[in-house]
């Protein structure tokens, strides 16, 4: 028999990821629920979060400096993904799905809090979830 502990016993570290916000408006409070939003979402799902790039240039280019960070940190050998609150922190839909091509082209994963999920009869797929409800100023 195998001498070798079974993989429950051995020490894993938590993958490593990191958050990505777009937070053009709003104060410090704004910004604290989110970082809160993305560091109670990596402890639930046994990720570490090893840090969080925020875009406050309300100006949309796809290679903004905080995003390119991202992508730098993305690119090291223990990084798992990236994880942001909602897609729209990539920014607009074009931009967006860019920024979503670059971050899976390079081997990451993007992991999203609350995806886009309509059900049917809703009037609304963009309502909150109930583990993330957003607070202060939007």
């Amino acid at each position: 028999m195998d001498d070798d502990l079974i993989t429950e016993r051995r020490p894993v570290a938590f993958p490593q990821v990191f958050g990505y916000l777009r937070h053009v408006t709003g104060g410090l409070p704004r910004h604290a629920a989110l970082v809160d939003c993305l560091t109670e979402y990596c402890d639930r799902h046994e990720l570490a979060l090893c840090g969080v790039f925020t875009e406050r240039d309300s100006t949309v280019i796809i290679r903004s400096p905080a995003f390119v960070g991202l992508l730098d940190v993305l690119e090291l050998p223990d990084a798992y993904g990236a994880v942001v609150p909602a897609l729209s922190h990539l920014g607009p839909k074009d931009l967006g799905t860019e920024r979503k091509r670059q971050i899976t082209a390079i081997g990451a994963r993007l992991i999203v809090v609350r995806p886009l999920t309509p059900t049917m009869g809703s009037p609304s797929s963009l309502g909150a979830s109930h583990s993330f409800r957003p607070q202060g100023d939007a």
